[in-house]
């Protein structure tokens, strides 16, 4: 194994390792320990580092799958990986600053109304980004046992 094949692989297994660890671990564990409003304070608070740790573990991979093994050598991991990139792009630029917005908004979701136009707003914009995360994370672990 080359170098550049090895920081391809540890790129992509560190991105889809901290994937895996916020959303299955930390986040649940988060908001069953703590309030809603505090729960989601915290991890509104991490967000912008965590979208940006994928950016960085994605353009590594990318790069050196590129300079690695050129455009050949297998097509799909670059669909997927390209396509993993995408997403965290549009969570990062798009879904979290548009969800910090509506959080600020909303003010606590432990005293508004479920039936508040924000929060319902909210509740779709979180559905979106909840497929986008988990769609990286399956993402990273095809890439992962891809040859």
């Amino acid at each position: 194994m080359n170098y550049l094949d090895l920081l391809y692989r540890l790129s992509i297994s560190l991105w889809a390792g901290g994937n895996a660890i916020f959303t299955l671990m930390l986040t649940p564990i988060l908001f069953k320990t703590e309030s809603r409003d505090i729960a989601a304070r915290i991890v509104g608070n991490l967000f912008p580092a965590y979208f940006k740790w994928g950016l960085v573990c994605g353009v590594i991979a990318l790069v050196s799958r590129l300079v690695g093994r050129g455009m050949g050598g297998g097509r799909a991991s670059l669909v997927i990986l390209a396509v993993m990139l995408v997403l965290v792009l549009f969570q990062a630029l798009y879904v979290e600053p548009h969800a910090a917005d509506l959080k600020r908004r909303i003010g606590s979701f432990e005293t508004s109304s479920k039936d508040d136009p924000l929060r319902k707003e909210f509740g779709k914009l979180h559905g979106v980004s909840a497929v986008c995360n988990l769609t990286v994370l399956v993402g990273g672990i095809v890439l992962v046992v891809l040859p």
